[in-house]
């Protein structure tokens, strides 16, 4: 799927190859709520099929696609007739023919046309069936299945219609120099037109600006939040409450973990998609008394080749009092906050009663055997929604954050006895403890989130679970060759066992696990390791359109060559797309404390993009702009009125 034009615009996809035909095989077609509407879509003129020149991305949702007719055998070698295909996920295309013959031509054009109304697990795994018979409707074709019904109109109607085959017929006159198009419209038996939910309404994301010494930068925003806009679903009980699929193809639901990540990582962009993707998973939070009280329920998911799976349902209870904390000191509503203030102390509670007397917390689901090894990620997760959990009860509740921060302080005393394996190199965090507290020393990606503690008042970034000789041996390890592919962060490092370029948790780069490593390694002040990062993560962008996929290869970057493509990643992802915005957005270092009325800039001052320029950002649910020069110095140049700069 690295190569396929992926046109999102959920709940509607479009997949096609470079070639612009779409010819029935593998992940090709439209798509709309997970069913495959048409998979076959074959351009034939004057009895030929135009060669394939060019396609590419025109946004998130629409591909073009531009194939030349080469003359009859008595013709020149100038093609005189280009045939363009514009592509949208909403299941459109146009097919415009633009003639550069001297002459008047009169060209017969068929456009033929198949599906299996199939889902997509099943196109996907290879389990898709045999094309269904169509029938003719109105002006164009029609099948059916016990799974759904299909239509496509064509305008204008075409000359013909011969069912038995999917053919649709027209004749086409084009005098010298003149265009006609064809529109095909695809969409279930008695629907309307789709409206994606990213479009038509007020995005919950500003239009932010990125300008600068790099010209990539802009391109990079664009592509992110755009790729973010795509994603976009509705809660179906709540239609205005938003959240962000995790990703296409392969992941078009909800993520419950990886949703609050996108959200926390683009809060620069807005809290307002913070605050609907709150409020939807509040809604499927745990309330019946048990070991699950006060969870959000996720899914398994693979850790590794060193660990048991592990359930996101823990990691998405630890981030939600997190993210509400956060996106409260970015201006979210107290009232907003104030209603969403119980489901994450109920997050809180259940936190301290799964790890009583400071006992680490297993990311493996509650009901399952207490043997399982905890991991060094999830304890990294848990410190950060004690303590900015804590923050947020104290300001708005007055009370409750104590037991929380005494929590907290044991942890991080156990912790550093604990998870820290000491060797002649100077020492590095284990990847997870043994249920018997042996420690597992293989290094990951996952030790990026010990640098990333979170955001309290006054511009102040949470206390470390690691003292400072212990933070300063992660930065240089992060920043080693082991860990530093040249186009980001591996996720397991390139001596460890069992590495894989291609390994999901086993050495692939995870590009929203190197933006945390960036955000954490310029937050402690190890800026040359952040920079390094950084700058890999922003040329594998330009490697893949700008568009993130959600992971790629870890093989050790080498002049003249290119980041490997990961043949399973989703393109575009949420996290990825989200990561964009983070990677740019962390160089101003924008610490906002919007209840207090302050903003502080902590800026990376080696500037590793020279001059950088940020508008359009939001702060207290109002325009925010910085500019930070190439010295490393930021000044805000718009603010909401009464904002006041932090020192």
């Amino acid at each position: 799927m690295h190569d396929a034009l992926v046109c999102v615009a959920l709940p509607a996809l479009a997949v096609s190859t470079d070639q612009g035909q779409l010819n029935g095989r593998g992940l090709e077609g439209f798509y709309r709520a997970g069913r495959r509407m048409l998979s076959r879509c074959q351009v034939r003129v004057a009895g030929r099929e135009p060669i394939a020149v060019q396609a590419r991305m025109l946004s998130a949702d629409s591909a073009r696609f531009v194939a030349a007719l080469l003359p009859s055998a008595d013709g020149g070698p100038d093609p005189d007739v280009v045939v363009e295909r514009t592509r949208h996920a909403d299941g459109t295309e146009r097919i415009t023919l633009h003639s550069a013959a001297s002459r008047p031509l009169r060209l017969p054009v068929e456009v033929s046309l198949g599906t299996d109304l199939a889902e997509l697990g099943a196109v996907a795994s290879g389990r898709a069936g045999p094309e269904l018979p169509a029938s003719v409707h109105d002006s164009g074709m029609r099948w059916s299945s016990g799974e759904g019904h299909c239509v496509v109109t064509a305008v204008p109607a075409p000359k013909d219609a011969l069912a038995s085959a999917g053919l649709l017929r027209w004749e086409v006159h084009l005098p010298p120099g003149g265009s006609q198009s064809v529109e095909l419209r695809v969409r279930p038996h008695g629907a309307g037109p789709l409206r994606p939910v990213g479009h038509g309404v007020t995005s919950p994301l500003s239009s932010a600006q990125a300008a600068g010494d790099d010209p990539t930068v802009q391109r990079l925003l664009d592509t992110s939040v755009a790729d973010l806009r795509a994603l976009l679903l509705r809660d179906p009980a709540h239609p205005a409450d938003l959240y962000v699929a995790a990703g296409a193809p392969w992941r078009c639901g909800l993520a419950p973990a990886e949703a609050l990540t996108a959200a926390r990582m683009v809060l620069p962009l807005g809290t307002r998609l913070a605050e609907s993707t709150l409020r939807a998973l509040a809604r499927e939070q745990l309330t019946r008394p048990g070991p699950c009280a006060g969870m959000i329920p996720g899914p398994m998911r693979d850790t590794g080749p060193h660990l048991p799976p592990g359930c996101t349902g823990v990691e998405a209870t630890l981030l939600f009092p997190a993210l509400l904390a956060e996106a409260w000191r970015w201006g979210m509503p107290e009232a907003d906050v104030a209603e969403l203030l119980h489901p994450a102390e109920r997050c809180l509670r259940w936190l301290l009663e799964s790890a009583e007397d400071a006992a680490f917390v297993r990311d493996a689901h509650p009901d399952s055997p207490s043997s399982s090894p905890v991991r060094c990620e999830i304890q990294a997760h848990a410190y950060r929604a004690a303590l900015l959990g804590a923050d947020l009860l104290d300001a708005l509740r007055g009370t409750g954050g104590a037991e929380l921060r005494q929590w907290a302080e044991r942890l991080r005393a156990r912790f550093r006895e604990a998870f820290w394996v000491e060797d002649r190199t100077g020492g590095r965090p284990a990847v997870a403890l043994e249920a018997d507290g042996r420690p597992l020393p293989h290094l990951t990606g996952g030790a990026a989130h010990l640098l990333d503690t979170g955001l309290l008042g006054s511009g102040e970034v949470a206390p470390g679970l690691l003292d400072k000789v212990q933070t300063e041996q992660v930065a240089r390890l992060l920043g080693g060759p082991a860990m530093d592919s040249g186009w980001g962060l591996r996720s397991l490092g390139s001596k460890e066992a069992a590495y894989n370029p291609f390994g999901h948790r086993g050495g692939a780069v995870r590009v929203h696990e190197t933006a945390t490593a960036v955000a954490g390694l310029a937050a402690a002040g190890y800026e040359k390791e952040a920079g390094a990062l950084l700058r890999g993560a922003l040329d594998a962008a330009a490697a893949f359109g700008f568009r993130l996929p959600e992971m790629y290869g870890g093989e050790q970057r080498m002049a003249g060559s290119a980041p490997l493509p990961h043949p399973a990643a989703c393109r575009p992802a949420a996290v990825s797309a989200a990561a964009g915005v983070q990677l740019l957005t962390v160089l101003a270092g924008i610490r906002p404390d919007a209840p207090a009325g302050t903003v502080t800039l902590r800026p990376v001052r080696s500037a590793p993009l020279g001059e950088l320029g940020l508008t359009a950002l939001r702060v207290s649910g109002a325009p925010f702009s910085v500019r930070v020069s190439r010295l490393g110095l930021a000044m805000v140049e718009e603010a909401a009125d009464g904002l006041q700069l932090g020192v």
